[in-house]
């Protein structure tokens, strides 16, 4: 093969260090089929098919990137790089480099006994024909935990801890002198002192606490928090350096602040709150000739943490370091000493408290004539429960959930305690939400499960909270604040740089996911505009969550919605917040239980008194933070629920229930009890009569012979079949039908369910 014109054949190895070396001196430029064609004088279609043949085997071996079909550039990253292990349950275990590019597989052999979310370094394998892009570990740089939860099993000769799901892939060995008092089937917290390497393939560790028995609630909810590290004590050290605090307001201290304590305030929570860290006040600022109210002054007060809490103190790092407080089903992790958060920052009634405050003047459109943010001293004239208020509104001609706000009073006035400054609330609230979703916030009202517990912390009984006019009146409120302070230095005129600010953003959905949403949905007969403005979107988004409301595919569809929706995060850097249709908005409103709250007031607090902007660089990376322990606190809360709501199906095993399918995998169905939204998993090899495929476009299982389909959405009759907590999953089986009878098993039928395993 060679150039026509009597050109010397160039052989494919000579070719191949030609291609090589072009690609090497231009390490950052993507060269298109034409450019290398060109630099390299092939002007002949079997030299140019040659190159092509030779560049396919370069991508395989990694040595360069396929950018589009017809162009490549340098693959810089190599064959050795560093990022993050992550290990499954299921021995699928993956790298993620740092560069943020698609996971590569790691397989159980090669990984060096790495833990999931250690540090390492992986040098790629030789690819083999056919077979997906490998990774070996060939050192761990940093481990991600040393401290491991799990059962403890005491023997003559030995000790050792076997944990649960994919955290450990060996059981760790324990000197019978470190086991520090634990026994057989105790629950502990092991800290590891030696790890596994190529010459010692054990892991020793010592007890550094026993929780208390396999099974015992203390100890399971204390389990969970280690898994996910998180801190099951609050330091001793720290308590003791908040019973310093005196918690006195002196003279001095209501000198420099606005006197709202003759206001009429009241704080509304839920029943069993214990931190009340917003309370609202409101009074008449404007009436007509006939005495009828105008306009109103309602004061979002907020407890003002950061005045006991200064910062760079031992409370102030412990509260930095958790971020958040953490709320299991039947217990609150707090981010503060309790002196602080249930006593002296707590808004209790008829107890005077200092407050950061917004306060705004608003007409009967709810549209803000004035506004102003203060320190404040405040007095609390009533602690209601969302319980209390709802009753209230509702005794008073109020329609949970129709958006209307109570009628005129009659003569009497309205009936309850504070009931007409409750209802000019519930009013004002409700103009604010209008507006808000006129703007084109998104509408997703969740239900949130629930569990009533003895006192040994069992679970009796399962219900489901759902907001009602009572939430949503506080809600809007703080809202409104929120967004105004976030607005009062984000917004600036053009030109100007803003003061740093940890803002709370909110990205644009998926597109991909939308699209996904949008193909789901035309099954059930709707439509949704995946184009366009953000408005139109969210507006479309709005009109799907009413159309489908209380019809059988609601959650279904709210969920793989839900699933289109970016997670919301803490920042500096402003985008404003899809989901609320805000172009700024911060968190303000709960210092007592988010450590950005906090950030917020301190920095607010600097500019009213003419600080400079803060180190943006140093806010980031605590927004950064507080985003991550955000994320690792809801997934404990989400496990704490899992554990009870198996915990809970215990007492049905055989029982059956209607449920429908909430979720599909390649390893079976998830379904939904309807009666108690208790969710479990029919594994795949449990369904046969067929050899089932995962139809992971059209969120289905299909049965090869017989056609029958599994979809999401669908309606099933389930029996309760094992509820593991150690796993924290419930099993089901398909109730009736084919599925349950007992049939001999043909040696056709075997081989298809040995090849069904393989296929799982």
């Amino acid at each position: 093969m060679g150039k026509k014109k009597g050109g010397k054949r160039v052989t494919k190895k000579q070719l191949a260090v030609q291609l090589q070396d072009l690609f090497n001196s231009h390490p950052e430029e993507t060269l298109s089929f034409k450019t290398i064609f060109k630099e390299l004088h092939l002007d002949t279609h079997p030299a140019k098919m040659l190159a092509i043949d030779i560049m396919d085997d370069m991508a395989w071996d990694d040595y360069i990137t396929k950018v589009s079909e017809t162009s490549y550039k340098l693959n810089l990253n190599g064959q050795v790089q560093e990022g993050t292990f992550i290990r499954k349950s299921n021995g699928k275990n993956s790298f993620q480099g740092d560069d943020g590019g698609k996971p590569i597989f790691v397989a159980e052999r090669n990984s060096m006994f790495a833990m999931d979310g250690d540090r390492v370094r992986v040098q790629f394998m030789a690819r083999r024909q056919n077979h997906i892009k490998e990774a070996q570990v060939i050192a761990i740089l940093k481990h991600a935990k040393e401290l491991f939860v799990g059962r403890l099993r005491v023997d003559k000769g030995i000790a050792y801890m076997v944990t649960e799901g994919a955290q450990v892939p060996i059981d760790i060995m324990i000197p019978k002198n470190k086991l520090k008092g634990g026994k057989t089937d105790d629950k502990a917290v092991v800290k590891i002192v030696q790890w596994p390497d190529n010459d010692h393939k054990t892991m020793i560790g010592e007890v550094v606490d026993v929780l208390g028995p396999n099974g015992d609630n203390d100890a399971e909810m204390n389990a969970i928090l280690v898994q996910y590290d998180l801190p099951y004590k609050y330091p001793e050290r720290v308590e003791k350096e908040a019973d310093k605090i005196s918690g006195e307001i002196t003279e001095q201290d209501i000198k420099e602040r606005e006197d709202f304590r003759d206001v009429t305030t009241f704080t509304i929570d839920p029943h069993d709150a214990k931190d009340f860290d917003d309370a609202l006040s409101i009074r008449v600022v404007t009436r007509n000739r006939d005495g009828v109210a105008k306009r109103w002054e309602v004061g979002v007060h907020i407890a003002d943490v950061s005045h006991y809490v200064k910062e760079g103190s031992i409370i102030d790092k412990e509260a930095q370091q958790r971020a958040t407080s953490i709320y299991l089903v039947d217990r609150t992790i707090p981010m503060l000493p309790e002196r602080l958060c249930n006593f002296i920052c707590s808004l209790r009634p008829n107890e005077e408290k200092l407050c950061y405050s917004v306060i705004f003047e608003l007409d009967e459109n709810a549209d803000i004539k004035n506004w102003r943010l203060r320190h404040t001293v405040i007095k609390s004239n009533r602690r209601f429960t969302y319980e209390e208020v709802q009753e209230i509104l509702e005794q008073n001609g109020v329609v949970d959930g129709t958006g209307q706000p109570a009628p005129q009073a009659g003569k009497g006035g309205y009936k309850g305690e504070f009931a007409t400054e409750l209802i000019t609330l519930d009013a004002l609230a409700k103009k604010l939400r209008e507006k808000r979703f006129k703007n084109g916030a998104v509408k997703f009202d969740r239900e949130e499960m629930r569990f009533d517990i003895d006192e040994k912390g069992r679970p009796i009984k399962v219900y489901f909270k759902k907001s009602k006019d009572a939430n949503k009146l506080i809600e809007e409120f703080m809202l409104l604040a929120n967004r105004q302070v976030a607005e009062s230095v984000g917004k600036v005129k053009k030109g100007v740089k803003a003061k740093t600010l940890p803002y709370r953003v909110h990205d644009n959905p998926d597109p991909q996911k939308l699209e996904t949403l949008r193909n789901f949905i035309t099954r059930f007969g709707y439509k949704l505009k995946t184009d366009g403005t953000r408005g139109e979107i969210s507006r479309s988004l709005n009109k799907l969550m009413d159309d489908c409301k209380g019809r059988n595919e609601q959650k279904l569809i709210e969920m793989v919605a839900l699933r289109a929706m970016m997670k919301a995060k803490y920042s500096t850097h402003n985008i404003g917040h899809y989901g609320l249709a805000f172009d700024y908005y911060t968190h303000f409103t709960s210092p007592i239980r988010r450590y950005p709250d906090t950030m917020v007031h301190r920095l607010l607090t600097r500019y009213q008194n003419g600080g400079r902007s803060a180190n943006q660089d140093h806010y980031e990376e605590l927004c950064e933070h507080s985003s991550d322990m955000e994320l690792i606190a809801s997934n404990a809360e989400r496990d704490s629920i899992k554990y009870k709501a198996v915990e809970y199906m215990q007492q049905f095993l055989g029982a059956e229930f209607d449920a429908h399918i909430s979720g599909i995998a390649s390893y079976g169905i998830y379904c939904e009890i309807d009666e108690n939204h208790c969710e479990g998993l029919v594994p795949i090899g449990d369904l046969d009569d067929d050899y089932y495929t995962f139809d992971e476009k059209n969120y289905q299982l299909v049965g090869r012979h017989t056609h029958r389909r599994y979809q999401l959405g669908d309606a099933v009759r389930i029996q309760v079949a094992k509820a593991n907590l150690e796993k924290r999953q419930i099993d089901f089986v398909i109730a009736g039908g084919e599925e349950r009878k007992e049939r001999p098993v043909s040696k056709k039928k075997d081989k298809d369910k040995k090849a069904k395993k393989r296929h799982r």
